[in-house]
C-alpha cells in the first residue's frame, strides 16, 4: 500500500435551500491507500450514505471534489462517468437488489459482462460458497445467501473499489458475520480497496483504516494496528 489511491478533498453538500437547508458534508478530507480496508463509521445523518454516492458519482457535490488514482470525478463528462462507475467500481448495498428471474449464476454473470478485467465466475462461486446454489433463484436462498450473491456480482467485476452500504443491516449476528468474513477474505484475495460504510462500532476493528464522521465532517482518522479477523468479532 502507497500513495493515496482515494483522495478526498474539502467536500461540502448540502440539500433544500432557505430554512430548509440541511448541510450533510461540511468539508470532508480524508485519503485512502490502494487496497485498504477502510470503514467509514458514524450514526444516521453523518453524511456516510451521502458520502458514498458521491465517491461512487451516483451524486455531485456542492463543492470541493473526490480523486481516484489521480482522476477527479468533477472533470468527468457523464459518459466518462458511467464508464467509471462500470469499470472501477462494485456495490454491495444493505438490499440485495438481485434479478428475480435470474439464477445465482446468471446474476453474477451480469456484473462479469460490465467489466473487461472480470474474474473467473467459477472462481467467485467457489470462493463464496456458492457452487451448490448457482442454480437456485434468489427467492430459493436464505438472506446470507442472497448477500453473498450480492457480494459475488460486485467482486466479479474486479473492482478498483469495493463499496460496501451497510452490508449486514438486514442480516442477524451470525450471518452478518459470515458476510464480512467474506468481503474480508475477497479483500485480501482480489486486492480491491474497501469502503464500508456502518454504524456498528465493532465492524472498524477488522479494518485496516477508520474514519469516523459525526455531523458531515471527519472526527476520527486513524490506521488500525492491531485488527482482528472478521470471525473474532463480538457485538
Amino acid at each position: 500500500m502507497s500513495g493515496a489511491f482515494l483522495e478526498i478533498k474539502d467536500l461540502k453538500k448540502s440539500f433544500g435551500e432557505g430554512e430548509a437547508r440541511q448541510d450533510v458534508l461540511c468539508g470532508m478530507d480524508f485519503t485512502v491507500k490502494k487496497g485498504e480496508f477502510c470503514v467509514l463509521l458514524g450514526p444516521s445523518g453523518s453524511g456516510k450514505s451521502t458520502l458514498l454516492n458521491i465517491i461512487g458519482g451516483i451524486d455531485t457535490p456542492d463543492s470541493g471534489f473526490v480523486s481516484i488514482n489521480g482522476d477527479k470525478l468533477e472533470e468527468m463528462s457523464e459518459r466518462e462517468l458511467t464508464l467509471y462507475r462500470r469499470k472501477h467500481l462494485g456495490y454491495v448495498f444493505q438490499m440485495y437488489n438481485l434479478i428475480p428471474n435470474l439464477n445465482v449464476k446468471e446474476n453474477i454473470e451480469v456484473g462479469a459482462f460490465l467489466s473487461d478485467k472480470a474474474l473467473g465466475v467459477e472462481e467467485v462461486l467457489t470462493t463464496l460458497g456458492l457452487q451448490e446454489h448457482k442454480y437456485k433463484y434468489p427467492n430459493q436462498l436464505s438472506g446470507g445467501q442472497q448477500q453473498r450473491v450480492s457480494i459475488g456480482r460486485a467482486v466479479v467485476k474486479n473492482p478498483d473499489i469495493l463499496m460496501c452500504d451497510e452490508p449486514t443491516g438486514a442480516l442477524d449476528y451470525n450471518t452478518s458475520k459470515e458476510i464480512l468474513a467474506l468481503i474480508e477474505e475477497c479483500n485480501r484475495k482480489y486486492g480491491s480497496t474497501v469502503i464500508m460504510v456502518t454504524h456498528n462500532e465493532a465492524i472498524k476493528n477488522m479494518a485496516d483504516h477508520v474514519i469516523k464522521l459525526r455531523d458531515g465532517v471527519v472526527r476520527h482518522n486513524s490506521i488500525n494496528e492491531h485488527k482482528i479477523a472478521a470471525t473474532e468479532l463480538e457485538w
